[in-house]
């Protein structure tokens, strides 16, 4: 039987929200409410907080969840994943951003199944459709195309496609979850940084730069992170 694990890199020091993981939210802090929507995916064997912080450690031991303790000097979330994942064990490391304390359970499922029934594919992650031409061109908000078999072939925070004979396009917004082939992350721990990811600041596009392929799952489902104050203030008002 396939162990499926669930990782939630958390950090301290984010730039334009220090702390974030640790704000309250309607008396829980951040992190909390994403371990406890994690935990409503049937798809999950087990969930772990992968952090370098002490306070976060503390707050994820005082609500009854795991910890890992990780390397402060990893410059990526997937990279504090594959260090993790060796604590962990498990077939299948799903990453579930540690900023998203509305991630529905229904999305984790669908990037689990997308994986298990594509052998191809060394990853999967998620999209859902947009259908506001402010976000289409907002470059905060990555654009995938996927290709027939629903495999990506390119993430940007440009718009894409680009439609020359229609005022908006179909597309996909990218929503920032990841499930990984246990084999592929010591593959991934030791690809450099591509040229593409350093010039759009995506670390997926390592990924297919370097020739793998990645499952999309496209869900109805948008991702609402909290990066500042403001998006704190939405969804303690959408969570009451």
């Amino acid at each position: 039987m396939t162990e499926t694990v669930a990782i939630i890199p958390a950090r301290y020091g984010s730039k334009r929200f220090p702390g974030k993981v640790l704000a309250d939210i309607h008396g829980k802090p951040l992190i909390q409410h994403v371990y406890e929507r994690v935990s409503l995916s049937s798809a999950v064997s087990s969930i772990a907080v992968a952090t370098d912080d002490e306070r976060i450690a503390q707050a994820v031991e005082k609500f009854g969840g795991r910890f890992i303790m990780t390397s402060p000097d990893h410059k990526s979330g997937t990279d504090r994943i594959v260090e993790a994942s060796k604590i962990t064990g498990g077939d299948v490391i799903v990453n579930v951003q540690g900023d998203e304390p509305l991630i529905e359970p229904s999305v984790i499922d669908a990037v689990v199944e997308k994986l298990a029934h594509d052998e191809e594919i060394v990853c999967s992650t998620a999209a859902f459709p947009c259908n506001d031409k402010e976000m289409y061109h907002d470059p905060n908000a990555v654009k995938v195309v996927v290709d027939l078999k629903g495999r990506a072939l390119y993430f940007s925070r440009s718009p894409l496609p680009f439609y020359r004979d229609s005022d908006f396009p179909k597309a996909y917004i990218h929503v920032g979850i990841y499930c990984f082939r246990r084999d592929f992350l010591d593959i991934y721990s030791g690809l450099t940084p591509s040229t593409l990811e350093t010039t759009e600041k995506l670390e997926q596009l390592r990924i297919l730069e370097n020739g793998y392929m990645i499952g999309v799952a496209v869900t109805e489902h948008a991702a609402i992170g909290v990066d500042t104050m403001e998006d704190l203030g939405k969804v303690k008002r959408l969570m009451k």
